[in-house]
Order: structure tokens, then C-alpha cells, then sequence
């Protein structure tokens, strides 16, 4: 929806950051040739982002950069970021950008009413001519003030700044940390600046979140949402996801559940490719089995299948396979059946959030299986893991990833209740009920949902052995698991 509007009506030229994400959110990057502020509170990766602004610049878009820190060293800003597997000394070799470490020394600073920028404008102004800069990065602007107390001259010089920068057609970032009632310390900047991003880094209930807002951005629309995003090796990754619009595509063609008979179960020709199945149930009904015939399934096809565990580690759910007469071992040396297993406290939902969307990107899964998300409750409240999991489902769609989600459901709840609240959002529900039936257990599988096609309404029973899985009409004695 947003982008069909922005289609419609001219924006400002765009300077593109090249970093995931943010492009998407300001609809091209940042106001060319005009200033932009970056604030928020220590330890937030203000000064990442901007480093990172340069070295997409350079590198990518053929725009030269320069680099002016009123805090760290030359050395120490190229020893923080090699970390990140930037090597800021190569391309000021190369001379695509320049680092200027300006020390503001208080006692320089005489307030007789005359104080001015004008010796930063003579040195900013010689480095972006001699190195042809057309993007320019100021960091902090609060130690450049930090021994100027009249409001009056710290303000006009402000002002002059920001508008010296848009004069000399630089595409600027001007870091700042957060004021507290205001985005700055000083509480003009977002005044005069052309746009104004918003970095948060939150602790809820010992988690890390990290968010990033565009509180404005003139002559541009904008996402205008919090997004989750995430620092780690490879630098910043923003999820501009909140709420896709209903535009996803709806392939016809099917995928085997990797079970005859279920397959049978969906109109002979199992799940649509690029559909959300959802297997819900108590403990030890079978989901994650279900799960992992499914994986076998599109790796037999060749199709690469990536699972998310959030109980099990990649040996556990192996060995177990393997008891139930699937060997799934083979298929993950081929590289056709990845595990990602973690913990769900290891970090914040978001950040699951943003982990999965980055995985996906990288190993351009056919399937994907989320095991179980019932699990993730524990990073958040039902109603975060439900807006979670509505982004989550809406980026898959998209990509056209068929995606099977596992879901724990206590034992007595209505059968159409789940813990999460997303039974609405998925394209097929398979529910499994354990049963006891005279002196032993059976469970039963029945089909509750599976839009656009004929299905099966009969509750079938679901026998797991060492043969393997059966879903059968009747009773089969078998050993069962």
C-alpha cells in the first residue's frame, strides 16, 4: 500500500545507505545532499550505522566519504569496526574515506559572544574538497558543544552548521545522544535537520531489544513504525516488517507432507507450495515428527528445507528420527536439511525475528519449519508472540516459502484456541488429540482446516512406530513410540 502511494507522488532525491532493511523503511535511502540527525542513548550503534553509511557509500554507490569524530581516535574508530570485517585502513589507502579526529578541548573555547564554527567549516570544507566527499558524518555533536553553555550562540551555531552542510550539497549524518524529554540533548537539532531516525536499545525482563523509528523525514514518505533490527558480525540488519500488505502470491502447486496418507488427507496432493501449515497438539502427539517428514520430503525433492528447533538440538531430533525408521542424517551432510537450534530466551522476540529473516536470506530455504513456536512465549507476552508471528508468516508468504509451524497446546483448551493466537493466519491446521483408549494411548489426527482445497473430515488415527508413521481408519497393533 505505501509503496504504491509513494509511486505515485515525486519524492526528493535519495542518497541509498546499503544497509538491509533501512533503504526499504525511508523508500530509498537518506535526503540527498541535505542533513540527517541520528540519535538515541550510548551503546544504541549510532556511530556503526554512520560508519556503515560511508563504507556502502564508497564501496557500492561511488560516493566518497568523510568521516569527523569529536570523540574516538582514527585508530580507535578502525579497530572498533574491524570487528564487523570493515577495513577502514584499506580504503583510506584508497582514498575513499577519510577519518578527521578533531579534539574540542573546553579551555579552547572562549564564550565573548564571537564563537563560531568557522575553523570546522575551513577543515571540513579542505577534506571534502580534496577527497571529492559527497557524504559527510559528524560524530557526536554534543562533545562539539561540549564546552559551550550560552544557549543563544550554541543554538545559532546550530543552525548554521546544519545549513552550511545543505549548502555545500553533502549528504550528512550528524549523531546525537538523547536528551531526556527531548530526541537531543539540546533539542533543536530535530528541528533543523531533514530527517530524524530514532535508535533504541530497551532491557525487558533481561532481554535485549533494539529498535530504530523515522520520527520524520521531509519531502518523503516513510515507514513510520518501530523496527526491530540487529548488530552483529556482518554490521546492522533493520526488518522493516511490521505489517505486509495482503499482496503475497498464491502458487497452485503442491508438496508432500512427506506421508502418503496425509497427502491423501489433502486432496491427494498434500500442502500448496508457499502455504503456512500449523500442527498443533500436546506433548508427544507427533508434531515434530510430522515436522521432520515433511523435511525429508523436500529434501528427496532436491528442495532445501531449513528448521528452526527451539527444544532440541540437531543430534537430538536426529537420533530420535531415527528411531521412527527416518534417517535424516544423509539429507543435512547434502546441506538439503539445515538445523538452527537455539534457546527462545537466548534473545528477544524481535531479535528472533530479525535472526530468522537474515538465516532465510542467506540459505534461500524451499521450506521452513519453526519448532515449536509455542516456546517463544517465554521472550514475550501472546500478544507480542502473536504480532511476531504475523510478520513472520507475511515475510514467507512473500518469499514463497512453504512453512510448517509446531505448536504445544495444553492439555483440555478448546480445540479452537491456541497459546498464540495464530490459527486465523495459517493456510492449514492439523490438530492431533491424545487419546486414552481402554488401557493404552492413541492419538488422533484430524484436519480442522486447509483453504482452497477439498480435504478430508475424518478423524484418523496417527500411529508412530519404529516402522515409522501410519495414519490409518483403524487400530494397527503395533510398537508404538
Amino acid at each position: 500500500m505505501r509503496s504504491s502511494l509513494h509511486s505515485r507522488f515525486p519524492s526528493i532525491p535519495k542518497s541509498p545507505t546499503g544497509i538491509k532493511g533501512l533503504d526499504e523503511i525511508t523508500f530509498g535511502g537518506l535526503p540527498k545532499g541535505r542533513p540527517t540527525l541520528i540519535c538515541g542513548n550510548a551503546g544504541c550503534g549510532k556511530t556503526l550505522l554512520a560508519i556503515e553509511f560511508l563504507v556502502h557509500g564508497a564501496l557500492d554507490f561511488k560516493e566518497p566519504g568523510i568521516f569527523m569524530t569529536f570523540e574516538e581516535t582514527a585508530a580507535d574508530l578502525t579497530d572498533n569496526v574491524a570487528s564487523l570485517g570493515v577495513d577502514l585502513n584499506a580504503l583510506i589507502k584508497r582514498k575513499l574515506i577519510k577519518i578527521d579526529h578533531v579534539r574540542v578541548e573546553r579551555s579552547e573555547i572562549e564564550e565573548t559572544g564571537e564563537y563560531n564554527l568557522e575553523g570546522l567549516f575551513v577543515r571540513l570544507n579542505y577534506a571534502i574538497d580534496t577527497l571529492g566527499a559527497k557524504r559527510v558524518v559528524l560524530d557526536t555533536i554534543e562533545s562539539l558543544f561540549s564546552g559551550l553553555s550560552n544557549a543563544t550562540i550554541l543554538r545559532a551555531e546550530l543552525r548554521r552548521l546544519f545549513h552550511w552542510l545543505k549548502e555545500k550539497g553533502v549528504t550528512a549524518i550528524i549523531t546525537g545522544e538523547r536528551g531526556s524529554n527531548t530526541l537531543t540533548r539540546q533539542g533543536l537539532e530535530e528541528y533543523v535537520s531533514d530527517c530524524v531516525i530514532l535508535l533504541d536499545h530497551r532491557i525487558v525482563e533481561q532481554i535485549s531489544t533494539r529498535r530504530l523509528r523515522v520520527v520524520k523525514y521531509r519531502g518523503s514518505l516513510h515507514g513510520t513504525n518501530e523496527y526491530p533490527f540487529l548488530i552483529d558480525d556482518t554490521g546492522i540488519t533493520v526488518l522493516p516488517i511490521t505489517s505486509l500488505g495482503l499482496t503475497h502470491p498464491a502458487p497452485t502447486g503442491r508438496i508432500s507432507s512427506g506421508i502418503p496418507q496425509l497427502d491423501a488427507m489433502l486432496g491427494g496432493r498434500g500442502y500448496f507450495k508457499g502455504s503456512s501449515v500449523l500442527i498443533s497438539g500436546t506433548a508427544g502427539t507427533g508434531k515434530s515428527s510430522l515436522a521432520c517428514y515433511f523435511a525429508a520430503a523436500h529434501a528427496k525433492a532436491r528442495k532445501r528445507c531449513l528448521y528452526f528447533a527451539f527444544e532440541e538440538s540437531q543430534e537430538q531430533i536426529l537420533r530420535n528420527m531415527h528411531s521412527i525408521n527416518l534417517q535424516l542424517k544423509p539429507w543435512v551432510k547434502k546441506g538439503l536439511i539445515i538445523f538452527d537450534a537455539c534457546r527462545p530466551s537466548l534473545m528477544g522476540l524481535e531479535q528472533h525475528l530479525v535472526r530468522i529473516y537474515k538465516v532465510v536470506e542467506e540459505f534461500k530455504p524451499d521450506a521452513v519449519i519453526i519448532d515449536p513456536i509455542s516456546n517463544l512465549v517465554s521472550s514475550g507476552t501472546g500478544r507480542e508472540v502473536q504480532s511476531m508471528l504475523t510478520r513472520l508468516i507475511d515475510f514467507l508468504k512473500m518469499k514463497q516459502i512453504t512453512t510448517l509451524y509446531t505448536i504445544l497446546t495444553t492439555s483440555g483448551a478448546p480445540v479452537d484456541d491456541t497459546e498464540v493466537g495464530v490459527s486465523s493466519l495459517v493456510d492449514t491446521w492439523l490438530l492431533i488429540q491424545d487419546l486414552q483408549h481402554a488401557e493404552h494411548r492413541r492419538r488422533k489426527l484430524f484436519i480442522i482446516k486447509s483453504r482452497g482445497m477439498g480435504h478430508s473430515d475424518q478423524v484418523k488415527d496417527l500411529l508412530i512406530s519404529n516402522a515409522g508413521i501410519q495414519i490409518t481408519d483403524r487400530e494397527v497393533k503395533t510398537e508404538t513410540h
